[in-house]
């Protein structure tokens, strides 16, 4: 009797859609001041103040921004964080 051969990785028929990265998006809310998402941005991505400003001025005029994407659980980390902060945040797949 022959055992099955054990692989590493899955093969065959593996959903696309995972490999995709995961975008962050602050959203619009009318409690945060524009001062405070500024800092926020800077404190938790590091952004300089240049970027900070330029995400939020995004964020005020456009209704949302992306500030971070990359793998799914470094996607949930940076929306708690940013709920943890009073900024509204959502995550999705980046198409």
């Amino acid at each position: 009797m022959i055992a099955p051969e054990e692989i590493s990785s899955p093969t065959g028929d593996a959903d696309q859609e995972t490999d995709l990265p995961w975008i962050v998006l602050v959203w619009n809310d009318p409690i945060n001041t524009m001062d405070y998402v500024t800092l926020v941005f800077q404190k938790l991505f590091g952004y300089s103040k240049e970027k900070a400003d330029r995400l939020m001025l995004q964020v005020h005029h456009e209704g949302r921004a992306v500030v971070s994407s990359g793998a799914r659980d470094k996607a949930e980390v940076d929306v708690f964080r940013l709920h943890e902060h009073g900024l509204w945040a959502t995550m999705q797949h980046d198409k």
